[in-house]
């Protein structure tokens, strides 16, 4: 019974890291749908190649780093307990490259490539897992010091801090760092607008990712004796709420309401096992409200060019979800309770020091050795043809 209870967790958290795994193909279409057409084909490539270096950075050095295991052994050790740890990795590394996903849309349209990949190395390999293990395996002792402190410890179910919060405040290091594509704005105060060139992509890479999402939250359980469906209704609800404010705060606009669902699904993530589903409720209606208000005073206001939002999307939708898990977490709120509002507020703020602040030396070590940014012809050009030499699409008939 041991034994076939191992192998039905390892199957449990596979089948959870290849739904995680089908979201990348959404953060590519996301993106590809809400980027200039000339910069289509390296969305598409970007988000692969990222996971790809994401891989061997996790697998060499991140997951060491948060979990203490390394894979530099023999295969009789690996898979023991018929390879959990193994899958476990898959799974977790699904997560880990998510933020370098994330950056991509605020980066986009106007990064170079290869210090890219760089980047990505580097976030995957040290940023993430550092704050990673503190949150979800007690590095360094602060889990007991808030425990001991708050009678609670920090509560991230599956990553509103640890994921989405840290890719957002990694990406708004990184936008800062490159400046706004050429042309946004003017001098004169002018505003340039670069609608997305296709919508139904963006609805394609939305809809991907509304349905992996289930997979990234529920089976973050990652063995099926911790499952709850708890976690799937309220992640169902904070969806349907986000999607319903961003419909009305957005005034329709197709934009705004494929971003909704995806900003109750980042808000949700932390308090999803704990909170009444109509808690989940409103922490997604609020985050869908967050995204269309944020995004909009962040590109016309403050005239911070972050391409898909993913500051707005998953750093304050993500801030804000750290913190509604010990809102709507308590037992006075419906809540299942065993949260505390200042734990949650204490880890929320020191996933984004680490994020924001690796953010900012890594792509400003890099902006200062190699650059980061493509020069004026090329970005002009299109990243398409600049780094990839091909377009999305033929321009024009080819005479036979």
């Amino acid at each position: 019974m041991e034994q076939l209870k191992t192998q039905a967790d390892v199957l449990f958290i596979l089948l959870g890291a290849i739904m995680i795994l089908a979201m990348h193909a959404g953060f590519a279409f996301l993106e590809l749908g809400t980027v200039r057409k000339k910069n289509q084909v390296n969305a598409l490539v970007k988000i692969l190649a990222d996971f790809s270096v994401s891989t061997l950075a996790y697998f060499f050095i991140g997951y060491g780093i948060a979990y203490g295991p390394h894979f530099l052994v023999g295969d009789d050790v690996l898979v023991a307990k018929s390879g959990f740890e193994l899958t476990r990795f898959f799974f977790l590394l699904t997560f880990a490259a998510a933020i370098p996903a994330i950056v991509s849309g605020g980066i986009a349209e106007r990064a170079r490539f290869n210090p890219q990949l760089a980047a990505t190395f580097l976030l995957v390999g040290f940023v993430y897992p550092f704050f990673e293990g503190i949150a979800w395996n007690n590095s360094l002792g602060i889990q007991d010091w808030l425990q001991a402190t708050f009678h609670s410890p920090f509560h991230d179910f599956a990553g509103s801090i640890v994921v989405h919060a840290v890719g957002g405040w990694v990406g708004l290091a990184a936008v800062l760092m490159l400046g706004a594509r050429r042309g946004r704005y003017s001098k004169d105060g002018a505003i340039a607008a670069h609608p997305p060139s296709s919508i139904p992509f963006l609805a394609l890479g939305a809809w991907i990712l509304i349905v992996g999402w289930f997979g990234f939250n529920v089976m973050s359980a990652q063995t099926l004796d911790k499952i709850s469906g708890l976690v799937a209704m309220n992640s169902l609800m904070a969806m349907a709420g986000g999607t319903l404010t961003a419909l009305v705060m957005g005034r329709n606009d197709p934009g705004f309401v494929h971003n909704g669902p995806l900003a109750g699904l980042v808000a949700v993530c932390a308090g999803s096992d704990v909170m009444h589903p109509v808690g989940a409720l409103i922490t997604g209606g609020i985050a869908g409200i967050l995204f269309v208000q944020l995004f909009t005073i962040t590109q016309n206001r403050w005239k911070i060019d972050d391409v898909l939002g993913v500051w707005p999307l998953h750093g304050l939708c993500g801030t804000w979800g750290g913190i509604a898990a010990g809102i709507f977490g308590q037992k006075a709120l419906g809540g299942l309770g065993n949260v505390s509002l200042l734990s949650q507020l204490a880890g929320t703020a020191l996933g984004i020091v680490i994020a924001f602040a690796g953010g900012l030396v890594i792509y400003g070590a890099l902006k200062r050795v190699v650059g980061i940014r493509l020069d004026p012809e090329a970005e002009y050009n299109g990243a398409d043809l600049t780094i990839h030499k091909i377009s999305a699409s033929s321009e024009r008939e080819t005479l036979w």
